[in-house]
């Protein structure tokens, strides 16, 4: 399975790393990530900024996103996983 996850610090880099470590998981796509997570195996950096709704949403389901991890409060507090939820997709 694929996976996103929202943002570009410290705590999206390690979420993405320890994902990635599974086996059922193909590719972890980080938007906007930063660069250590565009060293880890299996770990995609993609140039969307955590507060583009539309540009996310449509993202996750161009690439079949299985889920949605959203580490920082501001995309959260905006309420970027129901956002994600109304529009049928999975966001933690």
């Amino acid at each position: 399975m694929d996976i996103l996850v929202v943002g570009s610090g410290g705590r999206e880099h390690a979420l993405a790393w320890k994902l990635a470590q599974s086996p059922k998981v193909s590719k972890v796509y980080v938007a906007p990530g930063n660069a250590g997570t565009a060293t880890e195996a299996k770990t995609e950096n993609v140039a969307i900024g955590e507060k583009d709704f539309p540009a996310l949403i449509a993202f996750a389901k161009e690439k079949k996103v299985a889920f949605t991890v959203v580490g920082p409060e501001a995309a959260l507090s905006a309420g970027l996983v129901d956002a994600f939820e109304a529009e049928g997709l999975k966001a933690f």
